[in-house]
């Protein structure tokens, strides 16, 4: 992410010379400041987002008893727990830090997984907690949103004329070298992005069973989420990332673009310490 920074900032230099490096900081404090806040209200906003409903011990004494096992094993502090009611088997989890941490599950997922696959996907969730990955997520989000941003107000500069007079002793294969770094950058920069939400999506897995001791449980519970063909009804790319199983359509998404790890690998991998071959 600093490398495709730096690459970016040097085409900017390359063709508008030092005036537009001043264009840099002021798209870097506007992708701060909106990314960090969400970050910030990330509970709030992914509930909202997801119509999910905080409920209490009494509301569902069996649920609470399956999170309280692994708040004890994992030595976290207790989350707040949601339900979302939708028919499709998923769960997220979100918050700013252990302390505001927020796991949630479909009516669906209660419906037609036993304990043991519960306890799983509690564990994966509550993993994605310990391991800080809003904070991971925000942090990679905001680098890749000064990106685009960067480069969107960039290109809009030279599709209008910007600074070429100031830079028309310049190498023209240069300049075009520039625009084509600005238009690339903010996809290698999404690639990036996905990638990291691809490996804490694996490191939530292996972290799930450092917890429970048992990958069966997960590992069923994944193949349970792999038979169902059912989505869920929030399925805006804003929020896609944070569920255990990505609400979007596979098929329509490049592999590189994609925010999880196919669910085979996965069943897969754990597939194979459950016979302990890893």
């Amino acid at each position: 992410m600093f490398s495709l920074v730096a690459f970016v900032v040097y085409a900017v230099g390359l063709y508008f010379g030092q005036v537009g490096f001043s264009i840099v900081p002021i798209a870097v404090v506007i992708a701060l400041v909106s990314v960090w806040g969400s970050y910030w209200a990330s509970d709030k906003i992914v509930l909202t987002m997801t119509g999910a409903k905080v409920i209490t011990e009494e509301d569902h004494p069996q649920l609470y008893n399956l999170v309280q096992e692994i708040v004890i094993a994992s030595g976290l502090p207790m989350p707040k727990v949601a339900i979302v009611s939708d028919a499709a088997p998923n769960a997220f989890a979100t918050g700013r830090n252990p302390e505001h941490g927020v796991i949630a599950f479909t009516t669906g997922l209660l419906e037609k997984m036993d304990r043991e696959q519960i306890q799983g996907v509690v564990a994966h969730e509550l993993a994605h907690v310990a391991n800080r990955d809003t904070l991971v997520s925000a942090v990679a989000a905001t680098t890749a949103g000064a990106l685009a941003l960067m480069s969107d107000l960039l290109i809009r500069m030279m599709w209008f004329g910007g600074n070429r007079q100031r830079n028309s002793g310049s190498n023209p294969l240069a300049l075009v070298a520039a625009l084509v770094a600005l238009i690339l950058a903010p996809i290698a920069a999404t690639l990036l992005r996905s990638a990291i939400s691809r490996r804490r999506e694996a490191l939530a897995d292996a972290t799930a069973i450092a917890y429970t001791r048992n990958p069966a449980g997960l590992r069923r519970a994944l193949e349970t989420l792999a038979e169902d063909s059912t989505v869920v009804n929030q399925k805006s790319t804003a929020v896609a990332h944070v569920w255990i199983e990505s609400p979007l359509d596979a098929r329509s998404t490049a592999k590189l673009f994609a925010t999880h790890p196919p669910i085979e690998e996965r069943i897969a991998l754990l597939r194979k310490m459950e016979n302990g071959q890893l």
